[in-house]
Order: structure tokens, then sequence, then C-alpha cells
């Protein structure tokens, strides 16, 4: 097959590849496809740049026309979301691809990592969205390019995490600028899990038929797994979302969400986002939607939930005098930690527990007002917080920090430790022989008259505790 003309300035010498890869050695393989073999390497004759060089294995069932499609498709249809050709080389009965370095590999490699957030994910799959839109609906007199193998492991990652897709040696032409594109196949390509089953039955390709395999690819997002069960006993992922939303419609996403995300995202964000993502599902391609759709969906997606991380979103610098002023009886110079000693309500007492030790872990010295064990106590909270006066609350020097949520997203980003500024610390450690190491909450008036239980369960008194109700008696700092 001659190569024509306009193909010739992306021909690469053998020996620069040989030379970018070290003979092809091992060392310089990342990653094996259906077309063979993928090595990276600095490649003299593009400025040296870092490159990605797919070598054709013959065995695995592509040949010359899946190279050579992949060569003129790629020459013509440029995007920002479609893998960018560098050259190709043809000699020695070497069929090899260059292709524009993909830092971080496949969207498959990162389906369950904990680091990619859900506005992240958002941002993947548009892009990838984007790209296949564009191939869809071209620009100019182009043919409409029908992919026939979207899937995780063919959308790329740059270094900057934009979404590219990739991988286009079993791709279809067909007549663009028209409402419906289909084409009868006699042999049926894909990726099991992945193909549409309208196509694998009876042949009938069309642009739905991408928009199917891309759906699977938004629900491997959304879950944080791979669609082909690679364990004994795991369901099938397609299978598990119709299971899940026959059931109980769009109700109980959260069961099928992946655990490190689920909290992270917007309810409304994750409502659209598996509304979308089950309508490419859809068991007939009339039903499926568009791509120009379902990209602007999910923009939708993203731009619900940059809104509510911007609204949850922790400034770079942080004073009190940021906070709401609203100083608790007493507290102008003091840390003033609302709580409860009741075990009832299992997650109050988590954190009730959890900004305890972390006031402690902190050795910093606060006082501690019980609602449970003084009826004043949770009078003046109500007073100053009205409805939302559940417990934990905290407040530093006569202004509101906000309860265990709040307190520990300004700790995470560095931004709690500085509010104490000029808080007398802990200074000595160990338990008072009169109160036996047990928080005797007193009332501010009652100079420590008031009864506490001790370690044992029965009461007692601490003379140590003053007037100003300090959750221990001044020895124990």
């Amino acid at each position: 097959m001659s190569v024509l003309k306009q193909f010739e300035h992306l021909r690469i010498p053998l020996s620069d590849i040989l030379s970018a890869t070290n003979n092809f050695a091992e060392a310089c393989c990342i990653g094996k496809g259906g077309f063979g073999k993928v090595y990276e390497g600095i490649l003299s004759s593009r400025g040296n740049k870092m490159v990605a060089i797919k070598v054709l294995d013959r065995a695995l069932g592509q040949g010359d026309a899946e190279f050579w499609k992949e060569v003129m498709m790629l020459s013509e249809y440029k995007h920002e979301n479609i893998i960018s050709l560098l050259g190709f080389c043809d000699e020695e009965k070497q069929k090899i691809l260059i292709y524009k370095h993909a830092s971080r590999k496949s969207l498959d490699a990162h389906i369950a990592n904990k680091e990619l957030t859900w506005a992240r994910r958002l941002k993947i799959c548009i892009d990838a969205a984007r790209g296949l839109a564009y191939l869809h609906n071209p620009a100019g007199t182009q043919h409409r390019l029908l992919h026939r193998d979207i899937k995780s492991s063919n959308i790329l990652l740059d270094e900057n995490w934009n979404g590219i897709i990739a991988d286009f040696g079993l791709s279809k032409f067909g007549p663009a600028n028209q409402k419906n594109t289909f084409l009868i196949t006699n042999n049926t390509v894909g990726t099991l899990g992945y193909v549409d089953p309208e196509y694998m039955e009876g042949g009938l390709l069309t642009k739905e038929s991408d928009v199917y395999s891309f759906g699977v690819v938004l629900f491997e997002v959304l879950c944080g797994r791979l669609c082909i069960v690679n364990s004994v006993g795991q369901q099938s992922l397609t299978i598990m979302i119709r299971t899940h939303i026959k059931r109980h419609k769009l109700e109980k996403l959260k069961d099928i969400v992946w655990c490190n995300i689920k909290d992270e995202a917007h309810p409304e964000s994750l409502k659209k986002f598996t509304t979308i993502a089950y309508k490419c599902l859809k068991r007939y391609q009339i039903g499926r939607p568009n791509m120009e759709e379902v990209v602007e969906v999910l923009k939708k997606c993203l731009e619900i939930q940059e809104a509510f991380e911007a609204k949850d979103a922790i400034p770079k610098q942080v004073n009190l005098v940021d906070f709401k002023e609203i100083c608790p009886p007493g507290g102008s110079d003091l840390v003033i930690l609302y709580t409860t000693s009741v075990k009832g309500i299992r997650k109050t007492s988590k954190d009730c527990s959890r900004l305890q030790s972390l006031l402690k872990g902190l050795k910093v010295l606060y006082q501690e007002r019980d609602i449970s064990m003084h009826a004043d106590f949770r009078n003046e909270l109500l007073k100053i917080l009205g409805k939302s006066a559940a417990v934990p609350r905290l407040f530093i020097k006569g202004r509101y920090i906000g309860g265990a949520e709040e307190v520990f997203r300004l700790h995470e980003h560095g931004k709690f430790r500085p509010l104490l500024a000029g808080i007398p610390p802990n200074k000595l450690e160990g338990t008072c022989k009169t109160c036996v190491g047990v928080r005797s909450v007193v009332c501010r008036n009652c100079n420590g008259r008031s009864t506490v239980k001790s370690g044992n369960g029965g009461r007692i008194r601490c003379k140590e505790c003053n007037e100003n109700g300090l959750i221990k008696c001044p020895v124990c700092f």
C-alpha cells in the first residue's frame, strides 16, 4: 500500500524509533492493547519530546487496514480531546504509530484512585464527551466517525488530567451532517462489557452505539470499579446498575456510588449524572441521548459541584474576625466547648469526643460546658444559637467557630491552630486527686459546689473547680 503524499510529513525513520526505545527494550514498554505494545521514549526528530510509540502486533488481530485508518483519520480530525498523531513508520514490515505522550496513562488505571475527586472525575468525563461529540459531528465536510471501542482504557490523561480519546483502529466512517447514520456490519468488534447490545446482536452500528459504551464509562467513574468482572462472585457493573435502578429508580443513589466520593459529591450533581448515564445505557438505540446532550448535562453537574465546593471552601487566610461575633457568658477570652456526656445519639457522642481529643492534643486550655449536666448551659446555648444549638459547638474568644464538621475542616487545612493564638496552654498533666480526672462541669456561679460523676459511677464534689466553670480543676492544667 503506497503512502499518500499528504502523509509524507508524518513519516519518522525506524532508526529514530529504535534509538528512542533502546531497541524496543522492555524497560521502555508502558502498556499493551489490542494493537500491540506501547513504548515511551524521547524522539530526536520531534524536538526531543517524550512520545508514546505503538507497535503493531498482527497476532492480536489488527493489521495494515487498522494502521492506515488511524494515520488517515488522526491526520484529518484535530481536537483538543482527541489524541494527537505525531508520525508513523512503515519500514521493514514494521507498522508503528507515534503519539503525543499522555503522562498519566489511561482512565482505567485511575477509576479507584482516591485522589481523583468528584469534580476532577466530572472534568475528565466532559473532556471525553466533547471529543466523542466532535467525532460524531465534525466541522466542515468531514465524515462522521464511529469509534466502536469507547472504554476507560482508551481515554488517556495528560499531566493536567485532561481527558483524551485514543485508539481509532476499529473506527468506521459514515456520512456527517445527518441526524441518523447507521451501518450494517458483518463483524461486530469492541470490548466485552462496553459493546452496545443492539449492535452486538444485529450488527446495526450507529453513533448511539458509542453513546452506550460511554454510558458504561460514566458508571465506572461513578462506582469506582471497571465493568469487567475480575473476581469470582462479582456482579457485572451494567447488571448491577440496571437492577438497582429498577428497584429504587433514582433513589438511594449513594448505595452504588464509590465510597470515596459519595460524601464530597453534591446530591443534585450525582442525580443529574446518574440520570444521563442511565439514558446512555438504554436497551435500544432510539432512546439514547446524543453526545452534545451528554456534554451539556455533565457541564451542569460540574457547575453544581463547583458552586457547592466554592461555598464550602476554606479561604487562604483565616482570622478570628472572619467568624461571627457570638459570645457565650464569660467567654470573651476563653475557648468554650458546649458538649454532652449523654451517649444516646452515636454521631453526637462521637463528634463531642473528637473535638475533646483535638483540643487536648493541641494542649490548649479550654472550658467545657456539658448541656446534659446543667440546664443553664443548655439554656444559654439555645439563647445564643437558637434552634441550631445542637452540640458540639465551639467558641473562641467570643467568636462562633461551629460544630465538629467546621472545626475539622479548618484543622485539615491547617487553619484551626492559628485561631488559638493567645489562649493559655494546658501546661500540667495528670489526674486531679479531688475529681479523679472526671470532667467537672460546674455552674459559673456555684463556686465548684456542683456534683459530678466519678470513675466508678458515684457522685463526688471537686473543691478545686473555680467560679469560671472550668471543666477540670486548675491543678489538672
